[in-house]
């Protein structure tokens, strides 16, 4: 690979990627500033991401180390850092395009030697209407930006390879939210992490509103599995909890009073969900995509939730049971 101003090692997992791959690859390769080493995990895809990569590596005459290990991203994660050379990690995901400055950006902040991490930002690459609509239910928005609490994601982070070291790597028994439970310990182990808002990586979000179901409840699941639950996420239960209660009240004593009120309270978190996202939008249909996207968010985090809580507990009680056994 290029020279760049330090020894990096840019790491990715695929799994039936196939669609996405060639741009993501080709972002890689038109960086201003290439890595030295690029490993890709592959966690057993059955479409042509494989070849796909195997191409692209001829094609353009780059080394592209493929390993093959079936498990999460975790898994992968590991792997591909455990056979890194280099000091520096850089990370992205497939499904990603990196803007041409990425890593020069991102690796930047590493001059200084106290600098162990560096978050990248990401930012919505949406075709159109339904897609720029999911885009603010995911990624933190421009306007909403704490620099000083940004927590790093794998679609655009770098680390030095002691950190990864120093927090035993990514949680293997993580398959979902592995990357937000990796930066809550990087707060808990006190690691100086660096923002740059300048390291950008587009994401693509799904493209259907199937896939998006998948991606929410996707993400619930693993945050509970992982033990941690997220400030708006108890606002959600707390919401539809009071209107549980409201519709049983409502069922007992058939109060009109009660309905109008419970109805006008839906036309409000209506036009909530319209109000707090429309500016990233701006387009007629999204005042109906934006409050149907809410309520399939809020049901899909209640069930990812639930069921993630559940899987938690069973496995605190195995290990319990297992304890006494021993």
């Amino acid at each position: 690979m290029g020279k760049a101003m330090m020894k990096t090692t840019f790491i990715s997992t695929v799994f039936n990627e196939e669609i996405n791959i060639l741009s993501f690859l080709e972002s890689i390769v038109n960086q201003s500033i290439l890595p030295n080493e690029l490993i890709i995990v592959d966690g057993g895809s059955t479409d042509g991401t494989l070849s796909i990569i195997k191409q692209f590596s001829i094609e353009h005459k780059i080394k592209i180390i493929i390993l093959q290990k079936k498990g999460n991203r975790s898994v992968g994660r590991n792997l591909a850092i455990e056979n890194s050379r280099n000091n520096i990690i850089l990370c992205s995901d497939a499904g990603c395009v990196l803007d041409k400055n990425w890593i020069k950006n991102i690796t930047r902040p590493f001059i200084d030697k106290h600098v162990e991490v560096v978050a990248g930002y990401y930012r919505g690459k949406a075709s159109n209407i339904f897609e720029q609509c999911e885009v603010p239910y995911v990624l933190v928005m421009p306007d909403k930006i704490a620099p000083a609490n940004f927590l790093p994601a794998t679609r655009s982070m770098a680390f030095r390879k002691k950190v990864w070291e120093d927090l035993g790597g990514f949680d293997e028994k993580l398959s979902h939210n592995e990357d937000y439970a990796f930066s809550k310990k990087l707060i808990l182990y006190k690691k100086n992490i660096t923002f740059v808002k300048s390291a950008i990586v587009e994401w693509i979000p799904p493209t259907n509103i199937f896939k998006f179901i998948k991606m929410i409840f996707r993400f619930a699941l693993g945050d509970a599995e992982a033990g941690i639950i997220r400030v708006k996420v108890i606002l959600i239960f707390l919401r539809y909890l009071i209107l549980a209660i409201l519709i049983v009240y409502l069922i007992l004593y058939h109060s009109l009073f009660l309905f109008i009120w419970i109805m006008t309270c839906f036309i409000i978190y209506c036009i909530w969900s319209i109000y707090k996202n429309y500016r990233y939008v701006l387009g007629v249909q999204a005042l109906i995509i934006l409050p149907l996207l809410q309520g399939i968010s809020d049901i899909c985090v209640i069930a990812g939730t639930v069921l993630g809580s559940i899987s938690l507990l069973k496995k605190i009680l195995d290990k319990r049971t297992l304890s006494s056994i021993i």
